[in-house]
């Protein structure tokens, strides 16, 4: 017999969203924006499309996206706290966004990801075909250059 795992309900309600929690895994856990700032993940979220995942009323899941809503969207801060993995949680969230009306027939959607590329691959993710126009300004190390939190 399978296991069965509590259902996530998913918000995109900024006002739902448990921000302190947000900010410490990505500020602590997260291997792309450690020491980000508060006042840095509260506008970010404050100017995006946010996705929680939330069990028993109780976050455990985020994803943002920035996007124009017409052309273009951007999947990023993906995770599910750890004690919450491998119970295809994820798999919902991205299901949520990819399905999302404000995110329907759009150019192109892009995301980052260095340690879950099979996982989005499933998604319809793949890699650029032609990574030789894409291009960047990319600082890894920018929050830990940051020594002020106006919060």
């Amino acid at each position: 017999m399978l296991p069965t795992y509590p259902v996530m309900e998913i918000t995109t309600h900024v006002s739902a969203m448990d921000i302190p929690m947000i900010h410490a895994f990505l500020s602590e856990q997260s291997g792309w924006a450690k020491g980000i700032p508060l006042a840095t993940v509260k506008k970010s979220l404050q100017h995006s499309l946010c996705f929680g995942g939330l069990i028993d009323g109780k976050q455990m899941a985020f994803a943002r996206v920035v996007t124009d809503r017409a052309t273009f969207a951007y999947v990023m801060d993906v995770f599910v706290l750890p004690e919450w993995r491998h119970q295809g949680y994820c798999k919902t969230l991205l299901n949520n966004i990819l399905q999302h009306p404000d995110l329907q027939n759009l150019r192109r959607i892009l995301l980052v990801s260095s340690d879950a590329r099979g996982l989005y691959q499933k998604f319809g993710f793949t890699t650029p075909l032609k990574p030789e126009t894409f291009m960047e300004i990319n600082v890894p190390d920018i929050y830990q250059q940051s020594i002020n939190d106006p919060d």
